[in-house]
């Protein structure tokens, strides 16, 4: 195996001036720098990530932390991680995928290990048990999700107050006095995830400014959470016209659910999904839906993590406005 030291053998230079011309961190005169070059394509040289590590103080790398649990929708989750390779890829960086839920001790692992430049985190809970562990690791964070006290860390992510509150808007002004929301699992609730209770909160206050009966029910990502789900809204609420689903799981069986049950889309029932735009086109039904804009938050965080490894910059929130496209599966009231 070529090593530093064969090269600058070869060059006819010290293997520190070897070093110095591949990170660039010193002056090398125009002909020293043509001597080390050729060395290294003569003897097919490649410097490995540790070197490089090393000699820049880079690994030119972001870890992308997120659990993968039982309740996520892991396609959704991989949209995202996939806009955070592509933009990582377009400033030379790679992106290394942290699964393993362990917590802040596990952040902390990351962080002594020197493996990445920063840090972007998903799955972010209301009340985050993270965020002193992530204000602690003197590296660049970025949140994918907001806590109800971010305390200076950098966060973006889709507004999602906003968002059910648009839902909400839009049955009303088509008529709809009677509405459902069909939620993320009861373990996402339970565990507090940032953007379940945002838009809890954005749909039952605009139904309230609306005077709109509403029922919000948790809902098991699977055919029998789906029939449960459906039994008790129905139950509650004989009379509702208009479904708002935030849970991206149960698009099908729900639709399914709703033709087997008689309820016809959108003439008795309108459904208004919270998805990716390609989930809501490839549905039994078009449904209108308020896209979750993957690719533009995936991108969004690596540009922040990116102006943060350039220099000091003040933390921020961003929460993108909330988009509402209208297709087949919503209706006026008849």
């Amino acid at each position: 195996m070529v090593t530093i030291v064969d090269v600058a053998r070869t060059a006819g230079v010290s293997p520190s001036t070897v070093s110095y011309v591949l990170s660039g961190k010193r002056s090398i005169s125009a002909e020293t720098r043509l001597r080390v070059e050729q060395s290294i394509r003569k003897l097919g040289y490649h410097p490995n990530a540790g070197a490089r590590a090393l000699a820049s103080s880079r690994t030119n790398v972001l870890a992308v932390v997120i659990p993968f649990r039982t309740d996520l929708n892991v396609p959704v989750v991989m949209q995202f991680v996939a806009a955070a390779v592509d933009a990582a890829r377009a400033h030379d960086h790679d992106v290394l995928l942290l699964a393993k839920d362990e917590g802040p001790a596990g952040l902390r692992r990351v962080a002594a290990s020197a493996i990445a430049d920063a840090i972007i985190v998903m799955d972010v809970e209301a009340d985050e048990p993270r965020v002193p562990v992530l204000l602690a690791l003197q590296r660049p964070v970025v949140l994918i999700g907001v806590p109800d006290h971010p305390q200076g860390l950098t966060c973006v992510d889709l507004d999602f107050a906003a968002a059910g509150a648009a839902c909400v808007d839009h049955l009303a002004e088509l008529g709809h006095r009677s509405i459902a929301l069909v939620g993320p699992s009861p373990a996402v609730y339970r565990r507090g995830t940032s953007y379940a209770g945002r838009f809890l909160r954005g749909f039952t206050d605009a139904a309230r400014s609306r005077r709109l009966r509403a029922t919000p029910m948790p809902c098991a990502p699977s055919y029998e959470g789906v029939r449960a789900c459906l039994d008790q809204i129905l139950a509650t609420d004989p009379n509702v016209t208009g479904i708002v689903v935030h849970n991206e799981a149960v698009l099908g069986p729900l639709l399914s659910d709703l033709r087997h049950r008689g309820l016809r889309v959108p003439d008795d029932v309108s459904v208004v999904a919270v998805c990716p735009e390609d989930m809501a086109e490839t549905q039994s039904v078009e449904l209108t839906s308020v896209a979750i804009p993957t690719t533009e938050v995936g991108g969004l965080a690596v540009e922040m993590a990116m102006r943060q490894l350039a220099g000091p910059v003040a933390s921020e929130t961003r929460l993108l406005s909330p988009r509402l496209v209208q297709r087949a599966s919503t209706a006026r009231r008849r």
